[in-house]
């Protein structure tokens, strides 16, 4: 029972058999010198990041599967929208409730509870048989991928040591942008036989991947401690740091447990105390850029888009794994960079190139259209591709895993990606209509001016938090914020 386990545990109460003995499994020690990852830290990584690639490819696999959904279920250009962003209510209802069940459960128990959901409702999904039922089977599905969205980086962010932390997160954004480019293979080959369903019905594998690896993982240490298990939280810790440094990150820990039982907590305190009501505001205006400026009006209807300049449904289909292409390529460059160069200048200058490649695409779209134009179209979709994924997509994540305190992280977190998924919810909805009013070069144009605003907003309120363990940004983030 919960009560019975609020203390120190002794070495054997607290032994999991899911931890196998540090010494045999925490491998070499990651350094800042430059020494490789514990493969435990490796391990807790992959599995987890799964979770990245269900969300990839639940919100990717939509723009392939729409244009014969369109025609199965007569959708208009609402319609269309209504589909495509239905799995994002859920998300966004799934994300604010992600926090808080990762607190109350823990990470490894919240995301296995998430595993479960995909594999049922992207079954549901793939044999619906009305748009009615595939609306409804999509939200449930967005339950899932929005818990997942928000404790995934939130369990690695606790598990990686503090000079990875960055590279470790981020790899939650190259498995989500792996996942977009997986469903974009997967709907180029079945796009000969028009088969929409086990486009649908694919995203139950990465799933169960997720489901069964899961089950072999401890949670974070930070997780232990607040649940009073310092055993569980020590033998992690000698399973992902350097020998010499486990009692320190332990101490500092339990350091910052101490000072929360003698704060108030919770979403009212949260919201009551004027440092965490900015970080709050902070962290909710991030999640606003990283939605309106326009990454997933081309996720989810690169292949719409591509056909308005004339070409064919497959050809469209087959055309925009180039799109899945360069974002995983500028994932893997993003990652290499953002330990390097820090969150703020990786933002600001990769909104500085999505403004100008909006720009440019928008004018793209005033030319006759023509095979030229169509791949001119292309082009300039992957040139702004690039730019976001190497840079805003995964400072984004990454500072929303770091920037709020831990006796509030869990529901701060959730709330901001709450945010996320509405703001993703309404341009999905509203893409294909104002395209439809306004032309495609104005709806672009709007998403540049979107990008301006962005970077006026990071350039005042991002905070950097490069090589700073979570418990002393706390600190400085109080400090700057004058709390």
């Amino acid at each position: 029972m919960a009560g019975l386990g609020s203390g120190r545990r002794t070495r054997q109460e607290a032994r999991d058999p899911r931890e196998p003995d540090a010494r045999r499994t925490a491998g070499p020690a990651a350094a800042p010198g430059g020494a490789r990852l514990p493969r435990f830290v490796v391990a807790v990584a992959v599995v987890a990041a799964i979770g990245g690639a269900l969300f990839g490819y639940d919100t990717g696999v939509i723009s392939g599967a729409l244009p014969y959904l369109a025609g199965y279920f007569s959708l208009g250009s609402l319609g269309e929208g209504v589909v495509t962003s239905s799995l994002l209510i859920g998300a966004a209802f799934g994300s604010l409730a992600g926090g808080r069940i990762a607190d109350g459960l823990g990470r490894r128990r919240a995301l296995l509870c998430a595993s479960v959901v995909f594999v049922a409702a992207s079954l549901a999904v793939a044999f619906a048989p009305t748009a009615a039922f595939l609306v409804v089977a999509r939200a449930v599905l967005g339950l899932a991928v929005g818990s997942a969205s928000v404790i995934t980086p939130l369990y690695l962010s606790e598990v990686a040591p503090p000079h990875v932390r960055g590279r470790l997160v981020s790899l939650n954004s190259l498995m989500i942008v792996s996942g977009q480019l997986l469903a974009y293979l997967v709907n180029a080959v079945l796009a000969h036989w028009a088969a929409w369903r086990w486009m649908l019905a694919f995203a139950a594998v990465p799933a169960l991947a997720l489901l069964a690896g899961m089950v072999f993982l401890p949670d974070t240490p930070r997780w232990y401690v607040g649940r009073g298990r310092v055993e569980d939280a020590s033998r992690v810790l000698r399973r992902s740091l350097p020998e010499g440094g486990v009692e320190e990150e332990l101490a500092r820990i339990e350091e910052a447990r101490a000072h929360e039982r003698s704060a108030r907590t919770g979403v009212r305190h949260l919201l009551r105390t004027p440092w965490l009501r900015r970080l709050l505001l902070i962290g909710v205006g991030l999640s606003v850029v990283q939605q309106v400026t326009g990454v997933n009006a081309v996720v989810y209807f690169a292949p719409t888009i591509l056909r308005t300049t004339g070409l064919a449904v497959d050809t469209a289909i087959t055309a925009s794994i180039a799109v899945g292409v360069v974002s995983v390529l500028a994932t893997v460059v993003g990652m290499t960079l953002v330990d390097r160069v820090g969150r703020r200048p990786l933002t600001l200058g990769g909104l500085t190139g999505m403004t100008v490649s909006l720009v440019l695409l928008g004018a793209a779209f005033l030319l006759p259209p023509s095979t030229g134009v169509s791949f001119l179209v292309l082009a300039l979709m992957v040139c702004y591709m690039g730019c976001m994924q190497a840079t805003l997509n995964i400072s984004v994540w990454l500072l929303l895993a770091e920037m709020f305190p831990l006796r509030v992280r869990g529901p701060a977190m959730g709330a901001a990606v709450f945010v996320m998924w509405l703001c993703n919810f309404a341009v999905a909805l509203l893409f294909p209509v104002v395209q439809e009013a306004v032309g495609a070069s104005v709806t672009f144009w709007l998403f540049a001016v979107a990008c301006v605003l962005s970077f006026v907003f990071c350039h005042r309120y991002a905070p950097e938090t490069k090589g700073v363990p979570l418990e002393e940004l706390e600190h400085r983030l109080r400090a700057g914020a004058g709390g």
